[in-house]
């Protein structure tokens, strides 16, 4: 149940966040937080990360559910006996959920975390996106660990 709570609270905050940029805020404007390093944008995204595919939305919400699925499925399998593995899958289903959210009301992702590095633009995110990718990375490391403990059973 923790897991759900932890996944329960990132598409709260993630949906809190975007609203506040939704009614505060015209598309394209832009609000410095540490000028020249992070901006507050408000930015729509039909698209993946980068943009990639705009406007298959249909893709999206399939792909979406089974991975939502998958996620819930893994989380009840193995999630009560591995912390890591747990708050990773928790992290991935609250982003996963908080972006699909976005898409079946909006038919669009709201974006705004903006990071500037020189001259380059990182793309524009949001907190769904964000739990996702640190989800990710917990679940290398977890894959890591787990071949390291494998390994080391096997000698």
């Amino acid at each position: 149940m923790f897991y759900y709570i932890i996944a329960f609270f990132i598409i709260c905050l993630d949906q809190l966040t975007k609203w506040l940029i939704v009614k505060n805020m015209m598309l394209g404007d832009s609000i410095p937080v540490i000028d020249g390093f992070f901006y507050i944008t408000s930015h729509r995204n039909s698209g993946a990360a980068w943009g990639i595919l705009q406007g298959q939305m249909w893709f999206f919400y399939v792909i979406t559910l089974v991975v939502i699925a998958g996620i819930i499925y893994y989380l009840q399998k193995h999630g009560q006996k591995d912390k890591l593995l747990g708050v990773a899958l928790a992290l991935m289903l609250g982003g996963a959920i908080g972006n699909f959210i976005d898409r079946i009301f909006r038919q669009e992702v709201v974006d705004f975390a903006h990071f500037v590095f020189g001259d380059y633009h990182y793309p524009i995110f949001n907190i769904a996106d964000s739990s996702l990718c640190v989800g990710v990375i917990l679940l290398f490391i977890q894959m890591l660990l787990d071949g390291k403990k494998n390994k080391e059973s096997t000698t």
